[in-house]
């Protein structure tokens, strides 16, 4: 049976503050920079072991983008995790979501689907639930407004074109683009995708409101109605 330490009965140099402090947060393992977070840990388990029990519940460090699946029921359920750490992890969630988005918006042009999937890539990949959002772009191709539309299994039945297109018109739209993910992460479209997109592009074109693209958000991928050149 593996020895537990406290944190004082580690070496000094060896302790994940004290790392990072003399060679830089680059130098830590997933493990230590969690731990760090966490600051302290709980009776019988130092911080840096309460850190590996969190990785495991997400897959381990290779399944370190896991830890965006895990809930606050879930965390909570890892000896040594009670609300106050469990929230810790989820801001620690969110936040590294926010900042891959805020660093993805420098690029960010509208008529550049690839740049597009960059910047919604990290908030929509991690759901568990199909998401259609509905963006919304003036003349000039910037977003004027952006709005969650649906949640659920996305089917051509349910999505109301005249829903979607009485939002692009009250914010005086000329062109709108579908972005929605596939929790398998495959960002293949499935007949439902396909046949909802030829039936909001046909809608648009009747009413003057352009559909530039629909993009589907795979896991670390995408892919765009406009660039396979099916719209």
């Amino acid at each position: 049976m593996k020895q537990a330490y406290t944190m004082k009965e580690i070496l000094k140099e060896d302790r994940p503050y004290e790392k990072c402090l003399h060679s830089g947060a680059e130098s830590l393992s997933n493990a230590e920079l969690i731990a760090v977070i966490l600051r302290t840990g709980t009776k019988g388990l130092n911080s840096l072991e309460l850190a590996r029990k969190i990785l495991d519940a997400s897959c381990g460090d290779d399944g370190l983008l896991n830890i965006h699946h895990l809930t606050l029921e879930k965390l909570k359920t890892i000896k040594g995790i009670g609300t106050v750490k469990a929230v810790q992890i989820l801001c620690l969630s969110e936040l590294a979501k926010r900042l891959a988005k805020a660093s993805a918006k420098e690029g960010l042009v509208f008529t550049l689907p690839s740049t597009i999937a960059n910047y919604y890539m990290e908030e929509m990949r991690h759901q568990k639930q199909e998401h259609m959002k509905l963006l919304m772009l003036n003349t000039k191709s910037k977003l004027i407004g952006e709005s969650n539309i649906f949640k659920g299994t996305v089917n051509a039945s349910l999505v109301s074109p005249r829903e979607l297109f009485i939002e692009a018109l009250e914010k005086e739209a000329v062109s709108i683009i579908l972005l929605h993910n596939h929790p398998s992460g495959d960002p293949t479209p499935s007949k439902q995708d396909i046949l909802l997109t030829k039936r909001v592009k046909e809608a648009g074109s009747l009413i003057g409101i352009e559909l530039l693209d629909h993009i589907i958000i795979g896991n670390n991928c995408y892919m765009s109605f406009s660039e396979q050149k099916l719209l």
